[in-house]
């Protein structure tokens, strides 16, 4: 068993039974964009899903001939999902199934922007640039972080869903956001800065997402936030963890992260612990187990950062870290996704992803439908993150 499971963040395809961890199109995008209130980021959203029976092209005037083709090579797909009766299940074209791999991999065609909605002058609602990607299209441009986008392509954002306006940015078509935008294409950006109105021409470019930041929070507190768990990240957090100051702690945000790849979920594990079960899981009825590498830290103190986006593989590794009391869970409660799929490739080259099991935690918990419980549950929301440098800072004087 290779650990190539995947549930909602982007990875390279696998021709062979690849178990997943996967959840429905709508919590998908939600979750990966934070689209109720937090950052978005291009490299960070996984390719929406349509919905079962969702294959016929609609709108006006000629289809196009792709998107035509693409759906009908997804009917057969669509039939075996919607016959399994499971909202886990999903139903992919091949254009669609490999785009999601490409961004599984990391990898994803935008302009280098994250954003976020907050409330502008008068109580309307706006959209700030949160981040710009270095060596990107966008910063090459002169788009800087604080900079307001009011526009893209003629077309006002501030009232749009944060998942459309990240889809527009990567330049997918408005009859089929499953598919990538051409790299090289232009965008037209409406931005301001300090009362200065402008219109900036950008082109999109294929890039690689940046899903791991690692910042120190103080002089004591290295904080390292994951969105998403893309092929890579685990050895990035491992050199995080070896590079930290000696006697730092660490603050491992997972808010909003809905998972992805298991097997950079296990290895991020490795990173704290030494050795040991990480998780179980049963296929067709057969029980099988993830083991963490040995050689982790396990005498920093840790402190993991939670909340209802937080899902899948992201739950995995939390659950790993709580059983083992190798860290205090803070936050909200997770969302419980712990369903496991496999992908079915079909004749027509499509795909459907089907349930076949479920993981448990080292301690034997069920995931799947009541999520994990912190240790300390915070709310308001806001008020979490600091909550836990307190914790971590007690578990540091106490070490």
């Amino acid at each position: 068993m290779s650990g190539k499971w995947r549930n909602a963040c982007p990875r390279r395809v696998r021709r062979g039974a690849a178990l997943t961890l996967v959840f429905a199109s709508a919590l998908a995008t939600g979750a990966a964009t934070n689209s109720w209130g937090g950052v978005t980021a291009e490299g960070a959203v996984p390719a929406p899903r349509q919905e079962f029976g969702d294959s016929k092209v609609s709108g006006q005037g000629p289809a196009d001939p792709e998107a035509v083709a693409a759906a009908e090579s997804k009917i057969a797909a669509e039939e075996l999902v919607s016959r399994s009766g499971d909202r886990w299940s999903a139903a992919y074209s091949a254009p669609e199934y490999e785009e999601f791999a490409r961004r599984l991999g990391g990898a994803y065609v935008g302009v280098g922007l994250s954003v976020r909605p907050e409330d502008g002058p008068h109580g309307r609602r706006a959209v700030r640039v949160f981040d710009v990607r270095p060596g990107g299209p966008a910063e090459r441009a002169g788009v800087r972080e604080g900079d307001r986008l009011h526009a893209v392509d003629g077309r006002p954002v501030a009232a749009e869903a944060m998942t459309e306006l990240v889809a527009r940015l990567r330049g997918a078509p408005e009859d089929d956001p499953n598919r990538a935008g051409e790299p090289g294409t232009a965008v037209r950006l409406s931005l301001s800065r300090d009362g200065h109105r402008w219109t900036e021409t950008v082109r999109r470019a294929r890039l690689r997402a940046q899903p791991v930041t690692v910042d120190r929070v103080d002089r004591g507190t290295v904080r390292i936030a994951i969105d998403c768990f893309t092929e890579g990240v685990g050895a990035r957090v491992r050199q995080a963890v070896a590079d930290a100051p000696a006697g730092a702690g660490f603050l491992l945000d997972l808010r909003g992260n809905p998972g992805g790849l298991v097997a950079e979920s296990t290895e991020t594990a490795s990173a704290f612990l030494d050795g040991g079960l990480v998780a179980a899981y049963d296929l067709d009825g057969e029980r099988r187990t993830l083991y963490a590498e040995r050689g982790g830290n396990t005498e920093a103190p840790l402190v993991v950062l939670v909340d209802g986006g937080t899902m899948s593989a992201a739950e995995l590794l939390t659950g790993a870290l709580q059983d083992r009391g190798r860290a205090v869970v803070v936050g909200t409660p997770t969302f419980g996704k712990g369903s496991v799929q496999m992908p079915h490739h079909l004749s027509d080259g499509s795909v459907a992803e089907l349930t076949v099991g479920h993981y448990t935690t080292p301690r034997g918990r069920e995931v799947q439908g009541t999520g994990l419980a912190p240790d300390l549950e915070v709310r308001p929301e806001k008020r979490a993150a600091e909550r836990a440098r307190t914790v971590l800072s007690g578990l540091a004087a106490g070490a």
